[in-house]
């Protein structure tokens, strides 16, 4: 005898004994385990977001900055899951930024040599975010006087006690495509350039679950940060290009829920598409009105975040902000760029 179950699927009754058979549709799907958990940093972006992979082998997904407070946190917000640090198997770093890597050098020593996974093209975690003579010769490209850079190479001397430099043998690189494997499943590497070089995200395809650090975030827009390219480090990384590629790439998986770095988790991407794209479009015009003949990245920035230039971070992400802007506008022939006496200078068409 043939009968509907609820749920879906049929049942067959013979001899006292039900078969049931189950709509395609109707099998279970392991649930992975995702757990972020809100570690609080020194920066104005607030609180970051470290997602802890409660599956085997048991996995953080960025581990907060390296300061008293977050170590605390992530202690203590790990152990209410029934976690310690000598539990975690494997430590994956969306980008080398301070308030995302800062704790992996001391949760892999507690962990007793945990696995470190990051992008090779990252380099936060091997040298402070200024500390090279090309990122100089990148500012004095853009008109940024060497006073002002020496003020930012400071400030970010500083910042940089915030994380644990990291040896090239103490971590294993990222790439694009590979699976992170667990009991349940697996992770998708998904390399999303633009915030920084070497942006990772990573992809759960059976309900097409996103994690992004910086490269999606439900209330900010991502700054395209200033970075040497990974290939020719004496030639810019065009981040803003990079990161329109990246927003698009994410679209196309047409994600369910977006577990950003900061921030709550984004369940409707493609309002935030869209929203991310006017408002680059909106900047990007902004800074092709502020440009004259001869003006410098460097005085677009000055004329673009008036208040943005005292003796913090706010004055690098500024000025990444503009050169990221021209180096876009100039690509898609908006704007002309010229080279004089080792400066470029920016004019309409």
């Amino acid at each position: 005898m043939k009968c509907r179950l609820a749920g879906g699927g049929f049942g067959y009754c013979r001899h006292g004994v039900i078969l049931i058979l189950l709509r395609a549709d109707a099998l279970p799907t392991l649930v992975m385990k995702i757990i972020p958990l809100s570690i609080p940093t020194p920066f104005y972006v607030g609180d970051v977001n470290v997602y802890l992979i409660r599956e085997d082998p048991l996995t953080l997904i960025d581990v907060g900055p390296k300061t008293p407070e977050a170590a605390r946190a992530l202690r203590e917000k790990l152990a209410s899951h029934g976690v310690s640090f000598s539990d975690v198997r494997r430590i994956v770093l969306t980008h080398a930024h301070e308030d995302h890597c800062g704790l992996a050098k001391q949760v892999r020593d507690e962990a007793k040599n945990a696995e470190i996974l990051i992008h090779d093209w990252e380099t936060g975690h091997l040298f402070g975010r200024l500390a090279k003579e090309e990122h100089r010769q990148l500012m004095r490209r853009s008109g940024v006087p060497d006073s002002v850079f020496d003020e930012m190479q400071a400030l970010y001397e500083s910042i940089s006690l915030l994380t644990d430099s990291l040896a090239d043998g103490d971590f294993s690189p990222l790439e694009d495509e590979m699976e992170l494997e667990f009991d349940s499943g697996s992770l998708r590497v998904l390399h999303t350039p633009g915030h920084t070089p070497g942006s990772c995200s990573f992809l759960r395809e059976a309900d097409r679950t996103i994690i992004c650090g910086d490269c999606v975030l439900k209330r900010i827009t991502p700054n395209p940060i200033l970075s040497p390219h990974p290939i020719d480090p004496a030639e810019r990384y065009p981040s803003l290009g990079e990161y329109l590629v990246s927003l698009a790439r994410i679209r196309s998986f047409a994600p369910t829920l977006v577990h950003g770095g900061h921030g709550e988790p984004i369940t409707d991407f493609e309002e935030i598409f869209h929203r991310y794209v006017r408002a680059i479009d909106d900047r990007q015009s902004r800074c092709i009105s502020l440009i004259g003949d001869g003006t410098t990245a460097y005085d677009v920035a000055l004329r673009l975040f008036p208040d943005a230039h005292s003796h913090d971070v706010h004055r690098f992400l500024a000025i990444s902000e503009a050169i990221a802007h021209l180096d876009h506008a100039a690509r898609e022939n908006k704007i002309a760029v010229e080279m004089s006496a080792g400066v470029e200078y920016y004019r309409p068409l």
